[in-house]
């Protein structure tokens, strides 16, 4: 794990988080900026910078993340949600370890207004 990034940090627990989920491969906590009444965060425990650094042997992990944040979001009470992977700077990510936003809540039609 990268000595600089603030979820690989989170996973040492070297920083708090308010978990909603953790075992082996994965961690889920609340967004410390929600964006909506419902905004969390699923990240693998495995440093992948980005959705575009999936590898083949990811694929197993990254269906196991959507079938958590669909669990949790479900556990909330939203059954209509969003999922959300940013790729890169100029799409809005802003740390390089691959995570999965879930919102819900509000109107979320896209483009956001």
């Amino acid at each position: 794990m990268p000595d600089n990034c603030i979820f690989c940090k989170i996973i040492k627990g070297e920083i708090p988080a308010a978990k909603l989920f953790e075992d082996d491969e994965l961690l889920a906590f609340q967004d410390i900026n929600p964006a909506a009444p419902l905004h969390f965060l699923v990240i693998p425990k495995k440093h992948i910078s980005g959705p575009a650094a999936v590898a083949a042997e990811d694929e197993p992990l990254m269906g196991k993340m959507l079938r958590i944040g669909s669990e949790i979001a479900k556990k909330e009470g939203f059954e209509d949600f969003r999922i959300v992977f940013n790729n890169g700077a100029q799409a809005g990510q802003t740390v390089f370890h691959i995570h999965m936003h879930i919102l819900g809540g509000r109107d979320l039609n896209w483009p956001p207004g």
